[in-house]
């Protein structure tokens, strides 16, 4: 991951079956519900939240022209999130309980995760 950029975080999966510690994780980062996005700085203790409740977001840095979009389309009102639809023709191909590289959705996907922003929003 690139440093000084701003890391795009969005919830694939749900609340229920969730463990105490990683429900408290996705809470510290705002992530209440299916389907919400942040957007974070790219630091250390933040990427370690990431890694930590890998197998219920994906992430990866976004660009100025979809942060652009992201805020003109979907901002709300006094609230630190964004509130997204689900994305155009799916989530991937083996759908939302496998990793990204392996042809799911969820986990550390990079650049990719701007394609799937501008489907969601």
């Amino acid at each position: 991951m690139s440093e000084n950029k701003k890391i795009a975080v969005v919830r694939i999966r749900g609340l229920v079956n969730i463990r105490k510690t990683i429900g408290a994780t996705l809470d510290m980062l705002r992530l209440y519900r299916k389907n919400y996005c942040v957007v974070v700085d790219n630091r250390p203790e933040i990427v370690g939240m990431l890694k930590k409740a890998k197998d219920y977001i994906t992430w990866g840095e976004i660009d100025d022209a979809t942060l652009k979009l992201l805020v003109e389309k979907r901002e709300e009102k006094d609230k630190k999130f964004f509130r997204l639809q689900p994305p155009r023709k799916g989530f991937g191909r083996k759908g939302t309980k496998r990793m990204f590289s392996a042809g799911g959705a969820l986990g550390y996907r990079g650049e990719k995760i701007n394609d799937l922003i501008t489907r969601m929003i």
